[in-house]
């Protein structure tokens, strides 16, 4: 058995210019390069229904489109679990994300992601790219997350991603204490040494993360974030860059830092809490098919919500803090 897949896409200004197979990347980012590069080579990928080569440059307008075929070895197998499904029609589904759930498979996670979920529950996503997920959380991340369930939707939802439509609000608690919100527009690109890592590149991808206070405590600092571009780990390395990083993190946070005069219990809380400090708790976009503005929140989780309180009651115990 095989699955068919057609998708399009046209080459927006910033592309202009680009080589064939760079564009198609960035155009079909569910796809691997070398996937792409054979399609372009065999004729699965056309520009204006034209073979093009992978070094050939692109203009305004110009339509990319691919029609090939996904052999069963390229496919992933399903898998039974738990999904928190908070709404669903024929087009699209909101899920709730656990933490410690990887999204996608990938080297050393095949099984047990979000994908192998997906697959078992909806089995007709295996005509859909990447199992109709359009954007990921870190396997550490919790909260809200759409998925595609057809292939008109999917090609609409990446189209509204790379517009930079779809609203992304999430919240974080972070070490130290901010004196206010800020932006922080700093380009993102592999880590030099680290291939788990990403970090502030020179020449890397535009990254934009606003952020506001939410509550100050003695020692941390409870925000929101928005997401004007949504680059892999983005608002982890941002906000290690500015010396705030996420309670947490196990890449980006350092060292555990602990408070000076802490209770034992809320001490042991910081200790024990063992992924980043990170919730998506918004998003809104425009329904694929009726263009109706829609959007969904979500609550933190358990743990998100015990560490908040263990933030009070230090605050309570060591000092006083400030809304801002």
């Amino acid at each position: 058995m095989s699955n068919y897949i057609s998708l399009s896409a046209e080459v927006p200004q910033n592309l202009v210019g680009s080589r064939l197979d760079q564009a198609a990347a960035k155009l079909f980012p569910d796809y691997s390069r070398s996937r792409l590069q054979s399609w372009i080579k065999d004729g699965s990928l056309k520009v204006n229904s034209k073979s093009m080569r992978p070094r050939d440059t692109l203009q305004s307008g110009d339509l990319l489109k691919i029609e090939a075929v996904l052999m069963d070895s390229e496919q992933y197998l399903p898998e039974p679990m738990e999904l928190d499904i908070l709404f669903e029609d024929e087009e699209i589904l909101i899920l709730n994300k656990p933490a410690n759930i990887v999204v996608h498979p990938a080297p050393g996670n095949y099984r047990g992601t979000l994908l192998n979920g997906l697959l078992h529950e909806y089995p007709g996503l295996d005509s859909i790219p990447r199992a109709g997920i359009v954007h990921r959380l870190d396997k550490g991340t919790t909260g809200l997350m759409v998925v595609a369930k057809t292939l008109q939707s999917h090609g609409s939802l990446v189209g509204q991603l790379q517009r930079r439509e779809v609203e992304r609000e999430y919240e974080a608690v972070v070490h130290r204490v901010l004196t206010g919100g800020g932006v922080i527009d700093k380009p993102l690109g592999r880590h030099s040494v680290n291939r788990k890592k990403k970090a502030i590149v020179e020449n890397g991808k535009e990254a934009i993360t606003h952020y506001k206070v939410k509550h100050r405590y003695r020692s941390h600092t409870h925000i929101q974030l928005n997401l004007k571009t949504g680059r892999t780990h983005q608002i982890r390395v941002h906000m290690a860059h500015i010396n705030h990083p996420l309670v947490g993190d196990p890449l980006y946070g350092g060292r555990l830092k602990l408070p000076v005069a802490g209770s034992g219990e809320f001490v042991n809380v910081l200790r024990t809490f063992r992924r980043q400090a990170l919730h998506a708790r918004r998003l809104a976009f425009s329904h694929p098919v009726s263009n109706e503005q829609m959007a969904w929140k979500v609550d933190a989780p358990a743990d998100f919500q015990e560490l908040l309180l263990a933030l009070k009651q230090d605050q309570d115990f060591g000092g006083k803090g400030n809304d801002w």
